[in-house]
């Protein structure tokens, strides 16, 4: 074989070695799979939630796996269970970043679960996504997080807006004592303020496993509050609503969407009529919009039932957004050109819910919207 030759196919092979070599190099992605890791509460008083983001997560990655995968890929959900606890949130994420090698994470069920995975997302440059918080912390620009839903802060504005301008000026408080119920409060505040109002009692918990309800509401009730903001677990919200019933307490209770809405009517029962929930997507049984007719059918293929929330519904949207940022990464993805992708969505459709990120802002949509539990603990809105 002449040396040119020989030559011409020495350097071919390097180049095929180096490139399978960057091919391997992409944690979580092999010839046939791309996987994706989630810690979430499987278990415990928060699982309900957990179970209803991971099977909104499944169900669009069943509905692109059955068309061929994304780039001839199977997409895999890792699913750590951390029964809603902070210390087993932040090794499930040492595991699956560290030891797994996951290629990003997905869906962790709020700020305080998920704010102990940066370090190990900044450290290993892991995208996160969708993280399922509207609380400010998580909100401040980090290269490697992106939120798919409105803050917290966009839906107490909504909440005091729309009470507020049927003459409403009564307000309480209900909140955790930490970082998140924190920012919280002061969300609430500054929507107040900015229509020359002031809360008139607040009532906050210190211990989020043991709630002194009856304290709170003892705190909440001194001020004769109109309205009373709920930005509390579905348990605890669903507690302190009850208790109020019993009390003879009854204005107007209201959610942002941290409890989860179908998690909070079916905890509350009968007395769930008339409290309000703030929500960050569509309602989903609302199938004129095309991402919740899509949703539907996905969901009751994976289930084998017609078991809808909106809380599945924001994860399955969330699903198609990172999907389509894979889509666009190409067929050697790796976690950087992912980033790229995901910066590179503008105005996306997911079918009637658009999401926008950019290289400076990772905050991808502030749809809000009230519903109501009806007295057939159906939704209205």
């Amino acid at each position: 074989m002449p040396r040119s030759v020989r030559s011409i196919s020495l350097i071919a092979g390097v180049v095929a070695v180096c490139a399978g070599a960057a091919q391997a190099q992409a944690p979580g992605v092999s010839a046939r799979s791309i996987v994706i890791g989630q810690s979430a509460p499987l278990s415990g008083a928060n699982a309900e939630l957990g179970n209803d983001i991971r099977n909104g997560v499944l169900a669009y990655f069943k509905k692109v796996n059955d068309a061929g995968g994304v780039h001839g890929r199977r997409l895999e959900l890792v699913t750590l269970d951390d029964a809603n606890q902070v210390p087993r949130a932040e090794a499930n994420s040492k595991k699956m970043v560290e030891e797994q090698g996951v290629f990003a994470l997905y869906g962790y069920a709020s700020a305080t679960l998920s704010r102990p995975a940066l370090p190990f997302v900044e450290k290993h440059k892991v995208p996160f996504i969708g993280p399922f918080t509207g609380a400010d912390p998580m909100r401040v620009f980090n290269r490697h997080v992106y939120n798919m839903r409105a803050s917290y802060a966009d839906e107490l504005e909504k909440i005091v807006e729309h009470y507020s301008t049927f003459g409403i000026k009564r307000f309480a408080v209900v909140h955790y004592d930490d970082v998140v119920g924190r920012e919280n409060l002061t969300a609430v505040e500054r929507a107040l303020n900015k229509r020359n109002l002031a809360m008139v009692s607040v009532a906050a918990f210190k211990d989020r496993a043991k709630p002194d309800i009856e304290g709170g509401l003892k705190e909440v009730m001194k001020g004769n509050p109109e309205v009373v903001i709920f930005t509390t677990l579905y348990k605890a919200t669903s507690d302190f609503i009850k208790s109020a019933r019993k009390a003879g307490f009854g204005p107007q209770m209201v959610s942002n969407s941290f409890p989860g809405a179908s998690p909070l009517a079916k905890e509350l029962g009968k007395e769930g009529a008339g409290v309000a929930i703030a929500q960050v997507v569509p309602p989903p049984t609302r199938r004129a919009v095309p991402v919740v007719k899509e949703y539907q059918d996905a969901i009751e293929k994976l289930l084998g039932k017609k078991d809808f929330s909106f809380t599945s519904l924001e994860a399955y949207i969330g699903a198609k957004v990172a999907v389509e940022a894979l889509r666009r990464a190409g067929p050697r993805p790796t976690r950087e050109s992912f980033m790229q992708a995901l910066d590179g969505l503008r105005s996306y459709d997911a079918g009637g819910y658009l999401v926008s990120f950019s290289p400076d802002n990772h905050n991808g949509s502030s749809y809000v919207e009230l519903t109501v539990i009806g007295k057939d603990l159906k939704f209205s809105y």
